[in-house]
């Protein structure tokens, strides 16, 4: 619910892929920086989950109206620290950040209750609950959109959050912190840990009340993700590598 420096006091240099220069400063978060966010999210856990899938709704349909008020600039922002055409962060990347959050939004409201028989000997009957704090960690290639992607879901099960967007695109995911706040969401439900892989990402995989991870990048980073979490019986979604060659004349 509100802004704080690393608490390592360091900070990297973000920059533009266009000209290789440094046109911004990220925080370079550490275990620390990851222990209050957990908090935080823990904190928020009850009062979140208590409010309901049509609250809940509501409060992510209201980030995704802030998202769209602001698609020009947050397009701009994407294309200045990702390196894409503003057109196609005009068009696809800001656009379906929109379409994520408003889908798993209405998604939450349709979520029913199961129920199976065994011939006429028993009812099995499935309900769904929140598991808890969950971390994602997104990639650079599709900043917010994918960010969002995996956000939205797990808030709109009832989960609180910990994400950490790469540190090589991080301006929009800062941006949809701010706009989080701004649009009534319940402090703590959404943290964003800024910095590396190797700082903030390693923390999140590695800690005990941290009970889901989903992550996209790299098949080695995901391995190492599958094994650090393995001893902790963490739930994993992981997208791995990729295959999209360009040859340009």
């Amino acid at each position: 619910g509100q802004q704080v420096d690393p608490a390592s006091s360091a900070w990297l240099e973000i920059m533009e892929p266009a000209t290789g220069a440094a046109y911004g400063m990220l925080a370079s978060g550490n275990a620390t920086d990851v222990e209050s966010a957990v908090n935080a999210a823990e904190t928020a856990l009850p009062i979140w989950t208590a409010m309901g899938p049509a609250e809940r709704a509501a409060c992510i349909h209201r980030l995704a109206d802030a998202v769209e008020a602001e698609l020009e600039s947050l397009a701009r922002m994407e294309s200045i620290d990702n390196g894409k055409p503003i057109a196609l962060a005009r068009t696809m990347d800001i656009p379906r950040a929109v379409a994520n959050l408003r889908f798993f939004a209405d998604a939450a409201l349709t979520d029913r209750q199961e129920e199976y028989t065994t011939g006429d000997v028993a009812m099995n009957t499935v309900l769904r609950d929140p598991i808890g704090v969950v971390g994602v960690i997104s990639p650079w290639n599709l900043p917010l959109y994918l960010f969002t992607w995996k956000i939205a879901p797990a808030l709109a099960a009832g989960n609180t959050v910990i994400a950490k967007p790469s540190e090589l695109t991080p301006v929009t995911a800062a941006r949809l912190g701010e706009l989080s706040a701004e649009c009534g969401m319940p402090p703590g439900v959404l943290n964003i840990v800024h910095g590396t892989g190797a700082a903030v990402g390693e923390a999140m995989v590695a800690h005990p009340r941290i009970k889901a991870i989903s992550f996209t990048g790299g098949t080695a980073t995901g391995a190492r993700i599958s094994a650090a979490a393995a001893p902790h019986f963490k739930k994993l979604s992981l997208e791995l590598g990729g295959k999209n060659p360009n040859i340009i004349f």
